[in-house]
């Protein structure tokens, strides 16, 4: 449950328009949902902003299927990482969506977007982290623009959404390979930048470690770095970098 939602029962409350009793029910699970083999964590949203979300690689299929019907039922929303066709295909909700490119799957999306997040790739092989990133940031409210396959191989590309990067609040730069371009994006932008490395590339990009070297060791001052492949991490904190102020 989130604070909107929330929000929204306490007041039907207030106005008798539901029993206490029912509002109870309704808050029975929270702060967390005893499952067996996992502890369903309902309160997070209202805690941090950012509600539990399901990592779905390495896990039991049935599990993550059970965890996410149990938030649907509870918020009527969920989102899911690394997810799969199958999963998918087992949830049996009419509502959800499945991205096959980044494997989410995603329930309950925020109808109402803030802001301006700008999601730029080096190449089109970033796209699956990107668009994690992207889909995660939208999902929580955040406004987000793509820009792709703008790597510095051919700069060009680049500077033709210059505007972009000076309009958006937030900027995500995802690439693998040497990992230049957030530095190239950085040195255009006083915007906060998020670098996300990925593990594309020949050999000595060594899965995404040499990419993940070069962000870290940026000349541009003030560039955050997310572990390799971790387009969710990114789309939260753009996403929180992008609400500042509000409220």
């Amino acid at each position: 449950m989130d604070i909107e939602k929330l929000s929204a029962l306490l007041e039907m409350v207030r106005e008798g328009k539901t029993t206490v009793n029912e509002a109870l029910l309704r808050l029975r699970n929270l702060p967390f949902e005893e499952m067996g083999f996992a502890v369903v964590d309902h309160h997070r949203g209202l805690r941090n902003g950012i509600p539990e979300v399901i990592y779905a690689r390495d896990k039991n299929p049935d599990d993550v299927v059970s965890i996410a019907r149990s938030m649907h039922e509870k918020s009527g929303r969920f989102l899911i990482t690394r997810g799969s066709e199958g999963i998918y295909n087992a949830l049996g909700i009419k509502e959800a969506v499945f991205h096959p490119r980044s494997g989410v799957i995603l329930c309950g999306e925020a109808k109402e977007k803030e802001g301006e997040i700008l999601i730029v790739t080096a190449g089109t092989s970033d796209i699956p982290v990107a668009e994690e990133a992207e889909l995660t940031a939208s999902y929580l409210g955040s406004m987000t623009v793509r820009v792709f396959d703008v790597g510095v191989a051919g700069i060009h590309r680049l500077i033709h959404h210059k505007e972009r990067l000076t309009e958006a609040r937030v900027v995500v730069v995802a690439a693998g390979m040497e990992g230049a371009l957030p530095s190239v994006v950085g040195g255009l932008t006083d915007r906060p930048v998020i670098a996300v490395p990925t593990s594309t590339g020949y050999g000595t990009s060594l899965g995404g470690i040499t990419a993940l070297f070069a962000m870290l060791n940026s000349c541009v001052p003030g560039i955050a770095v997310m572990n390799i492949d971790n387009g969710f991490g990114a789309g939260c904190l753009a996403h929180k970098i992008n609400m500042m102020g509000k409220g």
